[in-house]
């Protein structure tokens, strides 16, 4: 079981993945932590201050907490995200939670890598509109409403009502479920709801579509990682001052095989494709 957590900052993410570890020990369940914080574009550093708040797990021989940077890396994960639930799987962990960065609307890498995307949302942190922004709403597999002791948390759990009743949902419909993780309220929902999930998958055969694009994250993170650190060292090469930007990409692209002069030939065999298919068929 792989649950994914994101949400902006200050929503309580870390006290949600602290209050799901006791839930999953309490059924005698090994979990894994994966808490990625953000790396400082300056320093280079991060403060990986997620742990603080798991103290209360520190001793439990059958929980596993690692903490990494993000280390410029977008999406809210770390490059080395996959590679460490992949061994947290491996030595047999029960339950594996990633923690994203927490940087808004823009984290939706974590729905390739987890099974079950929780999206955390407090009241009281912007209006309406922002609920109804697309993207990070969109690949929630359940809603949670933290901090629901505050005066305007009815008002938000209407809003994300709102939004989803604009939405079509073809198969699993988002669960949204009210808690207050530091009190441990609306936990024990939270995990039936991420248990309905699983064996929502598992019965329609989704987990195995799920577990293939993971697998397809970590190939896709290995090769980007590669071409990038390619591209870095052909950017380190001083271009002369008469050559405009796209010259200069173009002549970048040629190493790694592309020729800038073949793509709108190749574009335009491809526009021209499906109208010789239906000639073809008539």
């Amino acid at each position: 079981m792989t649950i994914g957590l994101t949400g902006p900052p200050g929503v309580g993410k870390s006290t949600l993945s602290s209050a799901l570890v006791r839930k999953a020990r309490s059924l005698r369940k090994r979990v894994g932590v994966i808490s990625v914080d953000p790396s400082s574009p300056f320093s280079h550093g991060a403060l990986l201050g997620d742990r603080i708040r798991l103290t209360e797990h520190f001793t439990d021989h059958d929980v596993f907490i690692r903490s990494m940077a993000s280390r410029g890396h977008l999406g809210g994960l770390a490059g080395a995200t996959a590679d460490a639930a992949l061994l947290m799987d491996a030595f047999g962990m029960d339950v594996i939670i990633v923690e994203t960065v927490g940087v808004g609307q823009s984290e939706i890498e974590i729905a390739e890598l987890a099974q079950t995307t929780i999206v955390a949302l407090q009241p009281g942190s912007g209006d309406s509109i922002q609920v109804l922004k697309a993207g990070i709403l969109e690949v929630a597999d359940i809603f949670v409403v933290n901090k629901a002791d505050h005066p305007m948390a009815n008002q938000l759990k209407r809003e994300i009502r709102s939004m989803m009743a604009m939405l079509d949902f073809s198969g699993w419909v988002p669960e949204l479920v009210m808690t207050q993780a530091v009190l441990g309220e609306g936990i024990e929902e939270l995990w039936n709801a991420v248990e309905k999930h699983v064996t929502y998958l598992r019965e329609t055969g989704e987990l195995t579509a799920k577990r293939r694009e993971a697998f397809r994250h970590q190939v896709r993170q290995l090769a980007r990682g590669r071409l990038e650190r390619r591209l870095e060292e052909e950017l380190a090469v001083d271009f002369n001052a008469d050559v405009d930007p796209y010259a200069a990409a173009a002549r970048v692209l040629r190493v790694f095989g592309f020729d800038s002069a073949a793509e709108p030939q190749r574009a335009e065999e491809q526009r021209a494709a499906p109208q010789r298919a239906t000639v073809k068929g008539l």
